[in-house]
């Protein structure tokens, strides 16, 4: 077991955590003295790493601890309220993974097995949504066109990326279908309906509308893209409330070129940008700079009501958990910096 040096949101003071939860901190008594079901007692960010790990930070208590999983290469997580469960985009082996009775993990854990797993379908995870019981995630391996029956021009040049869709049952998880997306896909999120996904190697930002209800396998257009002016190349998203978190990796083998883009309003500046227009970066606020130490934020995940942006950056001192408040701008110092090395994801579950 590993202990993290964690800073606490309040200032910037490096402690080292200690070993002091009980298990039973999972459950609560309800108002007429009864135990109620597990689920989680405090504000929780979890995060995946390249490793396999996953590392879990109490944001009340300041505890941390990093748990080996039945995953030997993660990128994307999770939390499934109504189950008090995580869901793991494992890249190695290519599965969806489902860890429940998250709640009864503490600092004293050391191992995390997964309880169920899905088919092992997938080549290169990147991250993982979820609306209900359907489960989404982003592949960016390259499929050639002669896969896609539609091509009429038989272009060897032209490559897809694809999207697993999965469904959450009482015996597992079953693969329902796969969809084809002609762009380099990264970071998903749902907002309703809705699917945003990140275009990789670019600044611009795909939606699609009732995105579930394409059930069968083949090509998908997204129902609208546009470009984010100011942003190099796109990998991290989150939506909470109305505002659009996205992440700018710059150059990807730099280590201090990295931005975060914070979009308030979002709904209706993206709805008032066209088809293929350009949101102006007048309209956005841009975190960059040396104190920020974002080189590649691979990863985010936004709690509107604390104002807080939770990073997964990958580059910078070969793997850090950051934090900003939405209300930063510019070479803002993070208030979370804790080392851990070959982050991929992080995410941010409020208490029950």
């Amino acid at each position: 077991m590993k202990n993290f040096k964690h800073l606490i949101l309040a200032g910037l003071t490096t402690i080292t955590l200690a070993s002091c939860s009980d298990d039973d901190d999972a459950v609560g008594i309800d108002d007429d003295g009864n135990l109620d079901e597990a689920g989680l007692t405090s504000d929780m960010l979890f995060a995946t790493t390249h490793s396999g790990a996953i590392a879990a930070y109490n944001l009340e208590n300041n505890e941390s601890y990093m748990l080996s999983s039945s995953s030997s290469d993660a990128e994307g997580i999770i939390y499934h309220e109504d189950d008090d469960a995580l869901l793991v985009a494992s890249r190695t082996p290519g599965q969806v993974q489902y860890y429940s009775g998250v709640s009864m993990w503490d600092d004293m854990s050391d191992d995390a097995a997964a309880e169920i797993m899905s088919s092992s379908d997938l080549e290169s995870a990147r991250d993982i949504a979820i609306s209900g019981d359907m489960i989404v995630i982003a592949d960016n391996t390259d499929i050639n066109s002669d896969d896609d029956d539609d091509d009429d021009d038989n272009d060897d040049d032209t490559t897809y990326n694809r999207f697993f869709i999965y469904e959450k049952t009482d015996n597992g998880m079953t693969l329902r279908n796969t969809v084809m997306v002609d762009f380099n896909v990264w970071g998903i999120v749902f907002d309703d309906n809705t699917l945003y996904a990140v275009v990789d190697q670019s600044s611009m930002l795909a939606s699609f509308d009732n995105f579930l209800s394409n059930e069968d396998d083949g090509m998908v257009e997204a129902t609208k893209m546009i470009t984010l002016e100011g942003i190099g190349r796109t990998h991290g998203l989150d939506y909470d409330d109305g505002t659009m978190i996205m992440s700018d990796i710059g150059d990807a083998n730099s280590d201090d070129d990295g931005a975060l883009h914070i979009i308030t309003d979002f709904d209706n500046k993206f709805a008032n940008t066209e088809n293929g227009g350009t949101l102006a970066v007048g309209e956005q606020v841009r975190i960059a700079g040396a104190s920020t130490m974002l080189g590649n934020p691979v990863n985010v995940s936004y709690d509107e009501d604390s104002g807080m942006i939770y990073v997964a950056e990958l580059a910078n001192g070969e793997g850090r958990v950051l934090a900003f408040s939405d209300e930063d701008s510019g070479d803002a110092e993070p208030a979370i910096n804790n080392d851990l090395d070959g982050v991929s994801s992080v995410y941010f579950q409020e208490e029950d």
